[in-house]
């Protein structure tokens, strides 16, 4: 068990994990820096820094601001990271509209459109196109779980991308696809 240290370290050592971390929760940070969740509370109200929801919708908004080949709107969840022409990091929590009824299983297009249309943003282009995709589903995606999917530009020759996108539920891999999206 980790010694308690004090309030000023902790609030330096706090600051410093959420740059790398944005996302961290306040459970997470209680955990990381053995104090209490109200503890994280205090040190983040008194340091300026705003909860996980609000920390992420920066984010998101500044990553949008990047993206030449679609508007915001059609990107299915929040994108949280972006490097045109590398990588893209997109989260996607099920919602009751995105699953059967009977089952609480997402819908397959839902979990498709998040990863095709964050292959399509990874491209720094005005106009792009999904000319093929070649993907698979590893396990059904329940109600109330965040999808994570992360877009790697695997391979380009010309105006043709070859890009991989895996999305998971926490550590687990759920859906993998490769998209081959082609610029103009």
């Amino acid at each position: 068990m980790k010694k308690r240290i004090a309030k000023a370290e902790r609030q330096e050592q706090l600051q410093e994990f959420l740059l790398e971390n944005p996302f961290a929760t306040d459970e997470d940070l209680a955990q990381k820096f053995c104090c209490s969740i109200q503890t994280i509370r205090l040190d983040r109200l008194e340091l300026g820094i705003p909860e996980v929801r609000e920390r992420m919708k920066r984010v998101a908004e500044n990553n949008y601001a990047k993206v030449k080949s679609v508007i915001d709107t059609e990107i299915i969840g929040e994108l949280i990271e972006l490097e045109l022409g590398n990588k893209a990091t997109s989260i996607l929590e099920i919602t009751p509209e995105m699953v059967a009824e009977k089952s609480k299983v997402c819908r397959g297009h839902h979990i498709f459109s998040q990863a095709n249309m964050l292959a399509v943003a990874l491209i720094d282009a005005e106009v792009v196109l999904t000319g093929s995709a070649r993907v698979r589903y590893r396990r059904p995606v329940y109600l109330n779980e965040k999808l994570i999917a992360t877009a790697i530009l695997a391979r380009q020759r010309s105006n043709k991308h070859l890009v991989k996108v895996v999305s998971k539920v926490g550590a687990e891999e759920v859906f993998v696809g490769k998209f081959i999206v082609v610029s103009r």
